[in-house]
């Protein structure tokens, strides 16, 4: 039988008390997977539909590393073709099909894209075969393409589309697609999914220690940092997916580790989408990298940096350096300049590199590697956000060696390919009927498609709770664009436990709104309080620490460099 994929505040305990219970009476979970990104989650979701058992914590909250900062793109990477590296992109391509069409449809969506060409005899050919050796692959692929063909346009086609794009000095562009994601949302739904099939997943529990039985790691000692409690969790396999964090977990195991990780910072700017007149993205070349600029609802996405960070894992800081470098980029292309004030968000996050090269970060490779620097422990990293079902299921292939060389369990074959996200079941239907589903829930058609476009089939869970609670049916104060009923959904049933996992992850307010949902705080707060029993005291103080997180990342972007940047950024840490 299914158990519920609602990651409620009950559940989070059920869960713990079930990791903790099975320890004490001398059982263990198959699998134990330390970290709540991208990776992580999948890697719980390949593990517990395999059969075995399977518990995942997380020290903050799902996705509040790099798997809610990315670029939001679920694509192939083009520029890897420039590095010969055919089958990164070949993979990637397939699972962009896979999610596009299988796994995910109500979270993935195409996204038109314009490369420019600015030479007129050598660059359209040489673009042009690039692209269609990309849209090769993703044809090749077991699964469908799911997005049109690139298609080559001229000066005066460029105009019609980008009419704010500085034509001038162009010979003409090359329209392609690619694929977009919420990926807070995604890593969530991945962990909901997962425990709908019976894994226990438990935010807010940080690792402080490993349980070891003579060489061999047993289990690990975790901290509730919502109750202040130690306890233990045994497992036969613990599978460290901690990203950026990959070389503290291996000091706490002894040192002995064959994975290295630079993280590698990089920031985004979102600005409102009536600044740029374009029914297309673009993406251009820059000296170090390439930059783009997404499409996001009534937004623009646009980034990104690539630069070496050693500060502050757990927040990252967008320097002013930063923002006006991608300012300065975006400029070179546009008609009418952005400048500071045009910028309604920022945010930076750190990916996880593999080192062992003095290459620049943007030109380490976005493979992943798999190690067992100990028996009983399985570490994963680096990778990227589109490929995190391999990394899961090469994670998994690797503790399944482990399980049945020392307890000789055998482990089923992977299908997580097979396994389509909750959401996604009924989403094609509710989309066809969104017109009779405004009518009954007195919502306008918009809001019901921005609510299938959050939670697919599960829009009913939403419509069920505004017809309980009709007065959650109104767009939340300050921040419009949302239902006060996602607000109150997001404890009940995504796992949020503070006002920033909210703000930040569960809607993208903080990014979205020039105020940075300083605004929507309060009364966002109140709807969490009543389901979390929060006191004045306790509301009070959420909605202090939202506003001084905000002012802290604001200072930190007028700051010169990383080092200043940082120091203004961690003067606010997590509310604990």
């Amino acid at each position: 039988m299914r158990s519920s994929s609602a990651l409620s505040p009950q559940a989070r305990d059920a869960a713990i008390a079930a990791m903790e219970e099975t320890s004490q009476d001398h059982g263990e979970l198959d699998v134990l997977v330390v970290g709540g990104g991208i990776v992580g989650a999948g890697t719980a979701l390949d593990a517990v539909t395999r059969g075995l058992t399977t518990g995942l914590i997380e020290q903050r909250d799902l996705a509040s590393g790099t798997s809610s900062r990315s670029s939001k793109l679920v694509h192939g990477g083009l520029r890897y073709l420039e590095m010969l590296d055919f089958a990164l992109v070949k993979e990637a391509l397939q699972e962009r099909g896979l999610l596009l069409t299988r796994l995910a449809p109500h979270l993935v969506r195409p996204v038109p894209f314009l490369y420019p060409l600015t030479h007129k005899i050598w660059e359209r050919p040489y673009v042009g075969a690039g692209l269609a050796l990309y849209d090769g692959f993703a044809m090749l692929g077991k699964y469908d393409m799911g997005v049109p063909r690139h298609k080559h346009l001229f000066r005066r086609q460029v105009a019609r589309i980008a009419p704010d794009f500085k034509a001038d000095a162009l010979a003409g562009a090359i329209k392609y697609y690619d694929c977009q994601v919420d990926d807070a949302r995604l890593v969530l739904t991945i962990a909901r999914t997962a425990a709908e099939h019976g894994a226990h997943v438990a935010t807010r529990a940080k690792v402080v220690g490993f349980l070891r039985e003579g060489e061999r790691v047993v289990g690990v000692r975790a901290r509730d940092l919502e109750n202040d409690r130690d306890f233990e969790v045994r497992a036969r396999v613990v599978v460290n997916a901690a990203g950026v964090w990959t070389d503290e977990i291996q000091e706490m195991v002894g040192g002995r580790g064959a994975l290295h990780v630079q993280a590698s910072k990089g920031i985004h700017l979102v600005v409102p989408r009536d600044r740029i007149r374009s029914e297309a993205g673009f993406i251009t070349r820059t000296e170090k990298s390439v930059l783009f600029v997404i499409p996001w609802g009534r937004h623009w996405i646009i980034g990104t940096t690539d630069t070496p960070w050693d500060l502050d894992k757990a927040h990252p800081a967008a320097s002013r350096a930063d923002i006006e470098y991608v300012l300065t980029r975006v400029n070179t292309i546009l008609r009418e300049p952005l400048d500071h004030e045009d910028v309604e968000g920022v945010y930076a996050g750190l990916r996880p590199l593999l080192t062992g090269e003095s290459e620049p970060t943007s030109k380490i490779s976005r493979e992943h590697t798999v190690v067992t620097p100990v028996p009983g422990l399985v570490m994963i990293a680096g990778g990227k956000l589109t490929t995190y079902r391999v990394m899961a299921k090469d994670a998994i292939d690797a503790a399944a060696h482990s399980l049945k060389t020392t307890v000789n369990v055998t482990v089923r074959d992977c299908i997580s390919d097979r396994v389509a996200l909750v959401g996604a079941d009924g989403f094609e239907a509710r989309s066809n009927q969104r017109v009779m589903l405004a009518r009954r829930a007195g919502l306008h058609v918009a809001r019901i498609d921005h609510l299938l476009g959050r939670y697919g089939g599960l829009v009913d869970d939403l419509l069920a709770l505004i017809a309980e609670r009709p007065d959650l049916r109104h767009p939340l104060a300050g921040a419009e664009d949302y239902l006060a009923a996602e607000i109150v959904y997001a404890v009940t049933h995504e796992a949020a436990r503070h006002l920033d996992d909210v703000l930040t992850r569960r809607t993208r307010i903080s990014i979205e709104t020039f105020d940075r949902g300083v605004a929507a705080a309060r009364p966002a707060a109140e709807l969490l309080a009543r389901e979390l029993g929060w006191d004045a005291a306790r509301l009070d103080e959420e909605v202090d620490h939202y506003r001084r997180r905000v002012e802290a990342e604001r200072q930190s972007q007028l700051k010169m460099t990383d080092q200043e940047a940082d120091e203004a950024r961690v003067s606010v840490p997590d509310i604990v």
